[in-house]
């Protein structure tokens, strides 16, 4: 029930709309119920007078019935395209919250979850809401009232019969409803295994060059054959399953007809039904049978629907780990000292990754962050934008705990380098711009040139208009990192992290990348991860983190002349 009224409240901004929508499509079912009972009154009365009579009497009817139909139709037109809109505009609304959720989740959440599985969420669960949205009520409404209002009116003309009727739609019912089942089952087996076409289909796309590389064309091939093979046995089951349920169907609906039959002949043998009533109980077999299979077919869409809104709800009311304090407030002063206090710091359940880590940065200083892989320095660095937050001791900038502060401020003042960069599917100016995105074309082009990436993009034909393709594909390694240093210059933040920005690049490209990161640098609080210890020997502080913890620190030539970790690391890098 607390998912059913969730969904319901979807519809508050559309009450008026709904309602006219179930309005326009009780008139339409009313207006086929109506029929077959006028079509008996006029056969018991006009139709038994003379001719002159009928002919007086005919033109009147038919007028009225005519403004009917017209009516219905436009009824019709409503209910097929303004019910359509608003379960497009519901669908738009999910979808809308639920991108704005993924966008406040934090790291956490992104690190436990599927990325395809979100993407599903996003497109093809919400479109089964967005059809239930809109088909469940009204189909719901509509077969409600033709499914009652029939039976009234067969009570009223021939209790006897329509009892026998009745009960041979309830079989009917239960044995739909077994094979509704079995056509859930072959359902389901269907959207896994058009999942696992999706996966291995975007597995193999997306390392396309990897498979040419290693010739393993054949090997991709069988591999996506046998999950379309799959798909295929799949939707064989299905189709057998929904050839048997509308098979059963028309079969019952055939005994309701061989039942008015032969029990309506048996009763006006007795006298105790006419011709005329017959004939009406046939029509009304044709009113509320369709409803009956409509009614049957929704508890396959409620599936589909409220197991997509299930999903749904599971990263709508997903807590934000990551967020605002009641009370916070903007960053008070971004070129203030950094400073982590004992700080500890733990992935759930997970031992802790940090243990007690103290360390000061001064104002536009730089420090480095040197030691083995898993030791703990990617974790420092992401917990000062609070990417994650800290499980032990606290991080003050300008004496202020970040965790008091907006996370917008925080992050604002804070530029981010990576090894690994990700570039947008679109121009390089779109890319450059995202660290500014009210950026005039000037400032664009100074950053440009600040990155030393000005005169590449001037060789190219469409210039800052050029497509990088997804993930930046149509970039080298460095023009691609090159443009991620542009966007932070245009960012122009106080405080920088470079996270092992040079490790990935050959030596030409890292010479570019190093001037332009020195640039950047300039006047800043710069915290560097790197691997090449060349890099950093100018720092004026370095920090050796081992097993989460500080195990050495100091500027280059102390930690040299200590011979320690840090010494034996740069001895190696020299050989």
């Amino acid at each position: 029930m607390k998912t059913l009224k969730k969904f319901v409240s979807y519809y508050g901004p559309y009450k008026a709309v709904f309602l006219l929508d179930l309005l326009c499509a009780a008139f339409i079912s009313l207006v086929d119920l109506a029929y077959p009972q006028l079509l008996r009154e006029l056969t018991r009365t006009v139709f038994t007078k003379d001719g002159n009579a009928i002919l007086h009497t005919i033109p009147l009817i038919g007028g009225i019935l005519l403004a009917a139909y017209i009516l219905q139709a436009l009824c019709q037109y409503y209910v097929s395209c303004q019910g359509h809109i608003m379960g497009a505009r519901m669908e738009r609304d999910m979808r809308a919250e639920l991108f704005e959720k993924y966008e406040r989740l934090s790291f956490s959440y992104y690190d436990k979850n599927n990325t395809g599985q979100m993407m599903s969420k996003l497109v093809s669960d919400l479109f089964d809401i967005s059809e239930l949205a809109h088909h469940g009520p009204e189909n719901l409404f509509i077969s409600a009232v033709k499914i009652i209002g029939s039976f009234i009116f067969l009570f009223i003309i021939q209790w006897k019969l329509a009892v026998v009727l009745l009960i041979t739609v309830f079989v009917m019912g239960f044995f739909s409803l077994r094979q509704n089942r079995s056509m859930h089952a072959t359902f389901v087996d269907n959207r896994r295994k058009i999942g696992d076409i999706n996966a291995t289909l975007q597995d193999s796309l997306a390392g396309i060059r990897i498979v040419q590389a290693f010739a393993n064309e054949d090997l991709e091939r069988e591999k996506f054959r046998a999950g379309n093979d799959g798909f295929l046995v799949s939707k064989i089951d299905n189709y057998h399953a929904m050839g048997k349920f509308n098979s059963t169907n028309l079969f019952f609906q055939g005994m309701m007809y061989l039942l008015t039959m032969v029990v309506g002949a048996y009763l006006i043998a007795k006298g105790e039904m006419t011709v005329e009533d017959m004939a009406m109980f046939a029509l009304y077999i044709g009113v509320f049978v369709s409803p009956i299979k409509i009614l049957v077919e929704l508890t396959e869409m409620l599936q589909k629907g409220m197991s997509g809104f299930g999903r749904f709800l599971e990263v709508v009311e997903t807590p934000v780990e990551i967020k605002d304090a009641p009370d916070a407030v903007a960053m008070v002063d971004p070129r203030g000292d950094i400073t982590l206090d004992d700080v500890s710091f733990s992935y759930e359940k997970e031992d802790k990754v940090l243990h007690h880590v103290s360390m000061h940065i001064p104002s536009g200083k730089s420090i480095a962050l040197v030691g083995p892989s898993g030791g703990g320095k990617t974790t420092i660095t992401s917990l000062i934008p609070r990417f994650y937050d800290v499980t032990g001791g606290s991080i003050r900038i300008g004496g202020q705990d970040i965790r008091d502060m907006k996370l917008e401020s925080l992050r604002s003042n804070i530029g981010i380098v990576q090894q690994e960069v990700y570039l947008f599917d679109g121009t390089i100016r779109e890319n450059i711009a995202f660290g500014k995105p009210d950026a005039t074309e000037a400032e664009i082009h100074e950053a440009a040139k600040r990155a030393n990436l000005e005169e590449f993009i001037d060789s190219l034909p469409d210039g800052y208009d050029t497509i990088v393709g997804e993930r930046g594909t149509r970039l080298s390694g460095g023009q691609k990192q090159r443009v991620s240093i542009a966007r932070i210059f245009l960012k122009n933040p106080p405080i920088l992290i470079l996270d092992e920005a040079t490790s990935a690049l050959d030596n030409e490209s890292e010479q570019f990348i190093q001037d332009s990161l020195e640039k950047l640098s300039t006047g800043r609080t710069t915290i560097t991860i790197a691997h090449r210890l060349s890099t950093i020997r100018n720092a004026d502080s370095i920090y050796v983190i081992e097993d989460g913890k500080i195990s050495e620190q100091g500027n280059h030539g102390e930690l040299l002349t200590a011979g320690g970790t840090y010494a034996r690391y740069y001895e190696m890098s020299r050989n």
